[in-house]
């Protein structure tokens, strides 16, 4: 990453035994200008404008001035004052017309402005009473702030006072690690303090094209035993965010390589086939992003259902996500007669009908059978939809007894009309009078 020169400007000398010291600062205030949006930018003027009349000093922070530093697009806006963020947040809501959520017990706040969510959190220390339990927190300056952050590419905040706007804080060499293109830690017990930044670690160091830098590599190899420490909900969270990037399985095959996989499962794997199929899956729901649950069920597909059954508790997975992973083991256990050819559409309906769709779809991609392919396109396509013509009322008028007889009849129809039997409503109705002869 290059800074332009034209960003740097010398503010101040002092003279110091006898000799100059020369204080850099770099002012992003073009930058900001530049590539954020018109609206957003008077919108961070405006806080800056509030923060000043407060008597409080407002920045921006972490993962945008990052993205400002790189040139990437960014849709995150955290706002750090160094002050009480949620009577700050409160006026700013009222100053822009925005909705804001606050929360108390953590001093933050979320304002909805414009389609977008912004963050405003009091500048805080924190500490950790003990390695993967949650931080216990006091009020600070922006400087205890930064320190407390993961990684120095997101230590850096920009100062939104009017007198001081644009200027940057990089109390961590956050700027020499983008150009060095790293991913460094903070501080040697920083994986101890919070494992979870472990898996962040890989995902920001694929995301951005960097390289965990090797001293921080170091205490990650060293320290990945201390994701035991790490309750299965904030693991969970960071899988999440893994499996919404552009290229999960490059994270994902950066963590098997350092063993960080294995923590999640031993039998887990991201090898050639999960980057094969999860690019199979891009494909498939393009132009949109596949769902995160769907990649998560293919993570999980090689996996027996014991496997998975010892995952689910371990990952907290809630009601959604566990009944994805077992239809899709469910449905895995029948691939075999989904791969018969010429099988009847009323029986690819029978051994489909009742799963969720992105259990389905996750066995269509997974499987390397056309037949199978072929079968479960069948049904996600034309299948699942087909429902006979005659309701409930029609099929008692023709002498159907209500009751089960009803769903009995109901079930007749459709696979009859399943099959390509009967098409029309008369072709039911003849059906029916049929099946009513019959002895029950």
């Amino acid at each position: 990453m290059k800074i332009p020169t034209m960003l740097l400007h010398w503010t101040s000398c002092a003279i110091l035994l006898g000799m100059v010291k020369v204080t850099e600062t770099i002012s992003l205030s073009d930058r900001i200008e530049e590539q954020l949006p018109a609206a957003v930018v008077g919108f961070i003027r405006k806080a800056g404008e509030l923060a000043e009349k407060e008597q409080q000093r407002l920045y921006l922070v972490g993962g945008v001035v990052r993205d400002i530093l790189l040139r990437r697009v960014s849709l995150d806006f955290d706002l750090v004052v160094e002050g009480d963020a949620i009577v700050f947040a409160k006026k700013l809501a009222r100053a822009n017309r925005a909705v804001v959520t606050t929360h108390p017990r953590f001093g933050t706040a979320k304002l909805q402005w414009r389609n977008r969510e912004i963050d405003v959190t009091t500048a805080r220390a924190e500490s950790y009473a003990a390695p993967g339990t949650l931080p216990e927190v006091r009020p600070g300056t922006i400087t205890d702030d930064l320190a407390r952050r993961d990684f120095s590419v997101n230590a850096m905040a920009v100062e939104l006072n009017p007198r001081h706007f644009g200027e940057l804080l990089d109390p961590h060499g956050g700027i020499a690690d983008l150009k060095a293109k790293f991913i460094r830690v903070l501080h040697d017990k920083s994986f101890t303090d919070d494992a979870t930044r472990i898996w962040r670690a890989l995902r920001y160091e694929q995301r951005l094209e960097f390289k965990i830098e090797p001293v921080t590599l170091k205490a990650l190899r060293r320290d990945i035993d201390m994701l035991d420490t790490i309750s299965g909900t904030r693991i969970r969270h960071e899988l999440e965010r893994i499996l919404e990037d552009e290229l999960p399985e490059n994270i994902l095959r950066r963590a098997e390589e350092l063993k960080v996989l294995y923590k999640l499962h031993p039998r887990l794997r991201a090898d050639y086939w999960l980057s094969e199929t999860f690019a199979l899956t891009r494909e498939h729901y393009s132009p949109e992003a596949p769902p995160p649950l769907l990649y998560l069920a293919l993570l999980t597909y090689r996996l027996d259902a014991a496997d998975t059954e010892q995952l689910i508790p371990s990952l907290k997975l809630p009601g959604a996500s566990l009944r994805i992973l077992r239809e899709t083991q469910a449905i895995k256990e029948k691939v075999h007669e989904l791969a018969t050819p010429g099988l009847a559409p009323s029986r690819i309906y029978d051994l489909l009908h009742g799963n969720s769709v992105l259990a389905v779809t996750a066995n269509l991609l997974a499987t390397d059978s056309s037949v199978t392919e072929e079968n479960i396109e069948l049904y996600l396509n034309v299948l699942k939809n087909v429902q006979p013509l005659l309701s409930g009322e029609n099929l008692k008028r023709l002498g159907v007894p209500e009751g089960p007889r009803i769903k009995e009849a109901l079930l007749v129809l459709r696979e009859a009309k399943l099959d390509g039997k009967i098409n029309t409503s008369r072709d039911e109705e003849k059906l029916i009078k049929s099946w009513l002869k019959k002895p029950v």
